[in-house]
């Protein structure tokens, strides 16, 4: 992960070419000035490649986060009320989920446009009814425990039990399902990208540089390969990483 985090970061400042900068014969073979050759354009391969992860980067990292405030939100109040808002919220989150999440994305997108903050907002939306449904069922677990309820006899506002007693107890699972999210979303974006409605070309990204190269993957096979690499990397990593604070929160509750 902090591989992948360095060269979406750096990448743009130490790439050796510009990334919309046609160096190179089409499909070119790696040679000493292009490492990994040229893609369908005769861009640098490295240079996009390391250009091209910021996108992906920040927009599944914003996908996720929105998810997780607005879901999380929304559970806490509807595990604590159980009343009619829990009604409304629950079967709202029931309605969300019967839609499949790519073919929602694809359509609200070739609806709307593939501006970049509405494809972040419209990932995050086909998320936030899991965020609900794991949230809420926490909360409820979490509601019924004697310190909320001690909570609740002191007088204590409904705000303060809900972030200061529920949330601290609840966000280990949250965090777990935030790494899920970050897979997740690292999947539907360059999917977006590879069909068509992600980032808008020229621009570099590395769902894009998929589908753009193609066409020439037996000539040139490095302009694929590297940027499907560094997708995986990163989308393995984040799962990795929630697999780890599942099992480091297990561990505690063990010795506890």
């Amino acid at each position: 992960m902090l591989v992948v985090l360095t060269l979406a970061l750096l990448g743009p400042w130490i790439a050796p070419y510009s990334p919309l900068e046609m160096i190179g014969g089409i499909y070119g073979q790696p040679e000493k000035v292009a490492l990994l050759g040229y893609d369908f354009l005769g861009h640098d391969v490295l240079s996009r490649v390391l250009s091209g992860g910021w996108s992906i980067l920040w927009m599944s990292f914003a996908a996720s986060s929105v998810a997780l405030v607005i879901g999380s939100l929304l559970g806490i109040l509807a595990g604590f009320s159980r009343k009619r808002l829990d009604q409304v919220i629950t079967w709202l989150a029931d309605v969300a989920l019967a839609f499949p999440d790519f073919i929602l994305v694809l359509l609200i997108i070739s609806m709307l446009g593939r501006q970049p903050w509405l494809i972040v907002l419209t990932v995050s939306v086909t998320f936030i009814p899991s965020v609900i449904r794991l949230s809420r069922s926490s909360t409820v677990s979490v509601a019924s425990q004697e310190f909320v309820e001690v909570a609740q006899m002191m007088g204590f506002s409904r705000r303060r039990i809900l972030l200061k007693e529920i949330l601290p107890n609840i966000l280990t699972p949250l965090l777990v399902h935030f790494g899920n999210m970050l897979t997740w979303s690292v999947a539907l974006l360059a999917g977006l990208s590879f069909l068509g409605y992600g980032i808008a070309p020229p621009a570099a990204d590395w769902g894009l540089m998929i589908n753009e190269n193609r066409a020439g993957f037996l000539i040139q096979p490095w302009a694929v390969l590297v940027p499907a690499l560094m997708i995986a990397v990163y989308a393995y990593a984040a799962n990795i990483i929630a697999e780890g604070i599942g099992r480091s929160n297990a561990r505690i509750g063990e010795r506890s």
